[in-house]
């Protein structure tokens, strides 16, 4: 019994870290697709992304509920509002971030999600925080210190508090999952998305695009935010609040290969440090992880 229940618990963990890392790998596409924008301004990706984030979670919803759909919708309740308005300012301060500062600076603020969202989990939760987890959320911002180090600049303030303003609310979209996690919370990241779209058509100066630049905010919204919030929202109900940002870190690190490889711009060698720290700092979370469900299970 006990051994079932073990084998059980094991599974569902792997399955979390394994979506949780998977959005980590969608998310790490975000600065990739902006560079590739020509002439598109911050509204109007802001708006077209949406559009294209919503359809997706519209997809997997109707593939799972049909035409129960709209009992989806309903059943997320005040939590699920907060998740919703959690995701859209986050989403447009991220966004905005990215204009208005370096990646640099915006990887650097964004770090501070996982430490952020343990010290919530521990207070509005009572989610204990594990030693391991302690050990590599530390790890991992010493990855990230690597790996800007010489890159950060202090002079761009807006953008730096957009960057400070999308990891808080990050933080607490992820307390609200862990909080609502016996219900199905894609409907309300899904909300969410609407929420942000709406207000950026209040925004946008003009909806004509090139073909090009919609494209580009298409896959941003559908392959890079649609997918990556889609497997967070899932894999944060199996993965303690504190864990999740800190599997999602290989955002971090993937993002400037993926710049190095279509781009050609070759990261340095701090750059490559620091990435190697932070999948460190990953890999001991997971193992760490794993090893210790059948006995949290026994």
């Amino acid at each position: 019994m006990s051994g079932k229940s073990s084998s059980g618990r094991d599974g569902r963990y792997a399955l979390g870290v394994a979506m949780v890392v998977a959005a980590g790998t969608c998310l790490s596409f975000g600065g990739l697709m902006v560079r590739f924008v020509e002439q598109a301004d911050y509204w109007q990706i802001a708006f077209y992304r949406s559009i294209a984030f919503v359809a997706t979670l519209l997809v997997y919803l109707l593939w799972r509920y049909g035409p129960g759909i709209g009992r989806a919708f309903l059943a997320i309740g005040r939590t699920g509002l907060l998740v919703a308005l959690t995701f859209s300012a986050g989403s447009l301060l991220y966004l905005l971030a990215i204009t208005l500062t370096t990646v640099a600076n915006v990887v650097f603020i964004l770090s501070a999600g996982p430490l952020l969202t343990a010290i919530l989990a521990r207070l509005l939760l009572g989610e204990r925080v594990r030693a391991i987890t302690w050990l590599a959320i530390a790890t991992a911002l010493g990855g990230i210190s690597i790996m800007v180090a010489g890159a950060l600049d202090a002079g761009r303030l807006a953008g730096n508090f957009a960057a400070f303003g999308a990891v808080s609310c990050f933080a607490i979209m992820v307390i609200a999952l862990r909080r609502a996690r016996a219900v199905d919370m894609v409907p309300a990241t899904c909300l969410g998305g609407a929420i942000a779209g709406a207000v950026a058509a209040l925004m946008v100066g003009g909806f004509v695009i090139s073909a090009h630049d919609l494209l580009m905010s298409a896959v941003l919204g559908s392959g890079q935010l649609g997918m990556g919030f889609l497997l967070i929202t899932l894999g944060t109900r199996y993965v303690p609040a504190a864990e999740v940002p800190l599997l999602a870190l290989g955002e971090a690190v993937l993002a400037p290969v993926w710049v190095w490889l279509w781009v050609n711009e070759v990261p340095s060698g701090q750059t490559l440090l620091g990435g190697a720290v932070i999948l460190l700092a990953v890999a001991v979370q997971a193992c760490g992880g794993l090893r210790r469900q059948p006995a949290m299970a026994g």
